[in-house]
């Protein structure tokens, strides 16, 4: 009988769910994806069907697994895409949509919890921006715009609390996904009594947190291909597992990561957010945390620029590679969602600063590429502000197949950026806490530095001539973002204001 060496690491996204079986040294033994839908039924709305996701998951590991024997497979963890809230019934079904990270309609909710004495203090123990993203902040909006829904909720979870549930019956969320809620102590890994408070809920309400390489049962059943009885491990969050999934362990070694979205992160031994709230601290595990922003605009402007341009985006990277570094002179804030780290904005809008007549597709396309990377910077930054020194990067993401993008990052960041092997970063990590789960690791964070580590790198670029070019534009681009951030509160106020003299005037009549 073939003796159980691979671990299924299964990542959980927001386009996709991907699964990897992996062996310890990261060689990649069968995958399979399947693809996500978004809805957006109402105006900041962006919500998902989790019968559709739980469909997604078998069908990636199925396809995984179709040409492995199946008794070398020694367990499945999970990673998944943080913030993701989800109601439940007692009889664990979902009576809710998933509310995605990008969903912004707990805007107001959140304006009123950051007004509150004691608000940095909260994102401080919890490590969780007060942001619309938050699962607290959805629940303290919920808790008022939809009162039986709120009220209805047996459970609250998000999208990997519902396939561990199914899978093995066990009602638990791991500490990495739960410290991204804003209703976990990260310190304590307890649950925080004022975000409780807040949210409405009680702890019974939520899963009992377990760490993320724990073992939370085994397969009920033979849906996903494999024999019942495979142990399941509850993994964590996508961010913390890229870190560990691409080798960023040590300090002074960040994670980039640029797919829909994009963040940059560095572990640390101890939790902690900077004095002025820009970054967030969620855990990892085994006594490790990761530090750092989350951007909501990364590869989504590329889409953007497709749909408007009509241009395939193949092309655009094609047109943009012909454009200068700097865009001949044209400035993008590509904030087409409502932007997070360092600012964490809960409005805001995207701009063109400096568009002539003379700028095409590919410098437009170049413009929106190069404010993602200045916006990382601005992260950068704020990492640094928080005393985190970051030396070295190792990226992963779709904006990785791009050379162009590859070297616009290293160039914005001004530090080596290393690309490793593992292009699923994310998966890697889950599969590396599974592994550990199940013994095929020791014990202990540094089995799992050491195992993160033996990662080899494809290619390291280092800064070159736009370096410099790039350091000199980001107070501009800072700039710009404060001016256009007031110019869209005073858009808003006048629209409100519009939208009230109507109303009197209509009633008048």
């Amino acid at each position: 009988m073939t003796s159980a060496d691979l671990v299924l690491g299964v990542d959980i996204g927001t386009t996709a769910t991907k699964a990897v079986a992996f062996s310890v040294d990261g060689v990649d033994h069968g995958h399979g994806e399947a693809p996500h839908h978004l809805d957006e039924p109402e105006p900041g709305a962006a919500v998902q069907d989790p019968e559709a996701l739980d469909e997604a998951v078998g069908d990636a590991i199925r396809d995984a697994v179709a040409g492995l024997d199946p008794g070398r497979v020694a367990a499945v963890s999970f990673s998944s895409a943080m913030h993701g809230l989800l109601a439940l019934d007692a009889a664990g079904d979902p009576i809710s949509p998933l509310v995605t990270w990008a969903d912004s309609r707990a805007e107001g909710a959140a304006r009123e919890l950051r007004a509150r004495d004691g608000a940095l203090a909260l994102h401080r123990r919890t490590g969780t921006p007060i942001h619309p993203m938050s699962p607290l902040v959805k629940l303290a909006w919920l808790r008022r715009a939809r009162p039986s829904l709120h009220a209805a909720a047996h459970t609250w979870g998000g999208m990997k609390e519902l396939v561990l549930l199914r899978a093995t019956g066990a009602r638990v969320t791991d500490t990495s996904c739960a410290s991204a809620t804003g209703l976990l102590d990260v310190a304590t890994g307890a649950w925080d009594p004022e975000a409780l408070e807040i949210a409405g809920v009680t702890p019974d309400a939520l899963g009992t947190p377990v760490a993320p390489n724990a073992v939370v049962g085994r397969l009920r059943g033979t849906g996903w291909g494999l024999p019942a009885g495979v142990p399941v491990v509850a993994g964590g969050g996508d961010g913390p597992l890229a870190n560990l999934g691409v080798g960023a362990v040590r300090p002074g070694v960040a994670a980039c990561s640029i797919g829909t979205s994009g963040a940059l992160r560095v572990t640390v031994e101890r939790p902690a957010v900077d004095p002025r709230g820009r970054v967030f601290c969620y855990d990892l595990a085994d006594g490790r945390w990761v530090v750092g922003g989350a951007i909501t605009n990364g590869g989504l402007v590329l889409d953007w620029a497709h749909e408007t341009l009509g241009r395939d985006v193949d092309d655009l990277l094609t047109a943009a590679a012909e454009v200068p570094a700097g865009a001949d002179g044209l400035l993008a804030l590509p904030h087409l969602l409502p932007e997070r780290a360092p600012h964490w904005d809960l409005g805001g809008a995207g701009a063109l600063v400096g568009l002539h007549r003379r700028h095409t597709a590919g410098h437009v396309a170049r413009a929106l590429l190069e404010g993602v990377c200045l916006q990382l910077r601005l992260v950068l930054d704020a990492m640094r502000e928080a005393d985190l020194a970051v030396h070295e990067v190792r990226a992963t993401g779709g904006f990785a197949r791009s050379p162009l993008w590859r070297r616009m990052l290293t160039d914005a960041l001004d530090l080596p950026v290393g690309f490793p092997t593992v292009d699923q970063g994310s998966a890697f990590g889950a599969a590396l806490l599974g592994m550990q789960g199940v013994g095929l690791l020791p014990p202990g964070p540094d089995a799992l530095v050491a195992a993160a580590e033996r990662i080899p790198l494809g290619e390291t670029l280092r800064p070159g001539d736009d370096a410099p070019g790039y350091a000199a534009r980001l107070p501009l681009f800072e700039r710009a973002h404060d001016v256009l951030a007031e110019l869209d509160q005073s858009a808003a106020g006048s629209a409100a204001s519009a939208t009230a003299s109507s109303s009197t005037s209509a009633s008048s009549r």
